[in-house]
């Protein structure tokens, strides 16, 4: 039986715990802050130790947030073996990934940079992924038979990240168009017309869409931020205009403003 690790234990690791355990994997958890024993939604066998969490694990799967990302792995990837597969699934710049990379290589262990395609609440372990790096092929080989949609996108860890970013410029920037629209359209009393006539245009399950693109962007603004600032850095790297995606940012930050 495959016995998978998940390193944090938010929304989105729960649900993974959650859908994989139930697709027939062996699954662990270890997250410091958050205790799943106490709180509502999916049972995760969480072990108190990372050690004890990661112990004998063919993945190790990292969900903990951009910011923790780097540390998490710097702390993970010398309690493994060297048949084990450390799967970096959070949302960061590609250089990011690339740093982990190379710790992993100094370690032995195989590196995947795998890039979350939508929001894990819609679809849990089933949420499409693009994969990359050295870990990739073992990563798919191991995860496609729990149900997983994997793609590998050729070349090193890093480019599962790119263009995960390059998606993240067309959907964020969609988000705050619907954001503003809708917030001109709410002072002259018409914001109701316009959200129909934007879920027209956005075609079969549109309404659904302008939910989501609004609502998950104030639930999420904290990692959305980091999100879009992290595709303007790719934009700008690559020489391109990038006006919209500076536009979205003030969006996002206004947005993190208006909690203060």
């Amino acid at each position: 039986m495959t016995r998978i690790a998940i390193i944090g234990l938010g929304e989105a690791g729960r649900l993974y715990a959650a859908g994989l355990a139930g697709a027939g994997a062996e699954v662990r958890g270890f997250d410091p802050y958050q205790d799943t024993r106490t709180t509502r939604g999916p049972v995760v066998d969480q072990r108190d130790e990372l050690a004890d969490g990661i112990d004998g694990a063919d993945i190790v799967l990292s969900l903990v947030g951009a910011s923790a990302a780097v540390d998490v792995a710097i702390e993970t990837l010398p309690l493994l073996d060297a048949q084990t597969i450390y799967a970096d699934l959070n949302t960061t710049a590609p250089e990011t990934k690339q740093q982990i990379a190379q710790r992993a290589e100094r370690t032995g262990v195989r590196m995947v940079d795998v890039a979350v395609l939508a929001p894990v609440p819609r679809d849990g372990h089933r949420t499409a992924l693009l994969a990359s790096g050295d870990g990739a092929e073992g990563f798919v080989a191991l995860m496609a038979p729990f149900g997983m949609p994997l793609t590998v996108v050729p070349g090193a860890a890093g480019e599962a990240a790119r263009m995960k970013l390059l998606r993240s410029i067309f959907m964020k920037g969609l988000a705050a168009l619907v954001i503003e629209s809708l917030g001109a359209a709410r002072v002259s009393g018409s914001e109701g017309w316009l959200r129909d006539r934007i879920a027209q245009e956005l075609g079969e399950g549109g309404a659904a869409l302008v939910e989501r693109l609004v609502s998950g962007s104030y639930e999420h603004a904290s990692r959305r931020e980091q999100e879009v600032r992290a595709s303007l850095a790719e934009l700008e790297a690559s020489g391109q205009p990038a006006d919209m995606t500076r536009a979205t940012l003030a969006w996002f930050e206004r947005i993190l403003g208006e909690r203060d």
